[in-house]
């Protein structure tokens, strides 16, 4: 009852900007705190571990906190603390708008509007993107965060309540604000990168069968959509990333991964669904179908279970 409510709300109020949220409460933490422990503790991957460690346990002891305090004054106020907690996890409606604000600028045959737009929600450089290229990476932003934004929580959540899915949320920002491989942060950010690889683990792997499912409900291509993942799930530099975006990829019958630049510099990444053909606009609002079908299926076993 409390992560349907938390979903259902999600799914009609998204993320208000004028409202505080603890995600955004914990990358200003992390932004303060980081330079601190550098500080104080001068070898950089020892720094990161208790950097990391403090943060996620303190997330959680926070949030625990605050549920048996509202449980002590009354168990009502204990149930909607946790709804909105959980709620301020899960981002199905920001993800939606954010990738069709690129298809609607995509429709409109504005391409330096779509590049700006994408760039909001992807790590690579957009300047020099093509029609394709910009929504090959929004298709890939909605695989993936189907698993960051929407499985990985609501797992969490069923498992330890509002306590753990926080915790999760604070192991996914890190990562995305210090789990980089490069000069700064490849040993402070190590840990935190680390983590978050075994907490997206079994969700990562779980998101197969329930994209396979909603593929085939929607698409008829439950059976390719499950192949392409098991065949190129592990064909990304992130060990979890590539089971979603496989998903996808054999779903949408499209070719995703490939070179990028990032930071100026060229990566190379191979190709998931390579045999598929490129993506085009109208594969962005399939890929927003599918992420919300798959959604509402694992809900349901959430639910069930």
């Amino acid at each position: 009852m409390i992560t349907l409510t938390s979903f259902l709300i999600d799914l009609i109020l998204g993320d208000p900007e004028n409202l505080p949220h603890p995600v955004r409460l914990m990358g200003k933490t992390i932004i303060f705190l980081e330079d601190y422990f550098r500080n104080f503790i001068k070898n950089s991957f020892v720094a990161g571990f208790i950097f990391a460690t403090i943060l996620i346990l303190s997330s959680f002891g926070i949030t625990f906190l605050i549920i048996s305090l509202s449980n002590y004054i009354h168990p009502l106020l204990k149930m909607i603390s946790e709804i909105i907690l959980i709620y301020y996890c899960i981002s199905i409606k920001s993800l939606q708008t954010a990738a069709l604000d690129v298809y609607n600028a995509l429709k409109q045959n504005n391409l330096k509007l779509a590049r700006e737009k994408v760039s909001y929600i992807v790590g690579r450089e957009t300047e020099k993107l093509s029609e394709s290229g910009v929504a090959r990476a929004a298709v890939e932003t909605v695989a993936e965060n189907l698993v960051d934004g929407i499985i990985s929580p609501l797992f969490y959540a069923m498992i330890g309540g509002a306590p753990l899915a926080i915790a999760y949320k604070m192991v996914n920002t890190l990562d995305s604000m210090i789990g980089y491989k490069n000069e700064k942060y490849i040993k402070f950010g190590k840990t935190a990168a680390r983590i978050d690889d075994a907490a997206n683990f079994i969700p990562a792997r779980l998101s197969i069968f329930i994209i396979s499912i909603a593929s085939h409900l929607f698409f008829r291509k439950g059976a390719d959509c499950f192949k392409t993942a098991i065949k190129d799930g592990n064909k990304h530099l992130s060990p979890n990333s590539g089971y979603s975006e496989a998903a996808f990829a054999g779903a949408l019958s499209v070719k995703l991964g490939g070179p990028n630049y990032y930071h100026g510099k060229l990566v190379y990444k191979p190709y998931i669904g390579e045999s598929f053909s490129e993506v085009t606009t109208e594969h962005i609002k399939s890929a927003c179908d599918l992420m919300l079908l798959s959604s509402f299926l694992f809900i349901i076993i959430i639910i069930i279970i």
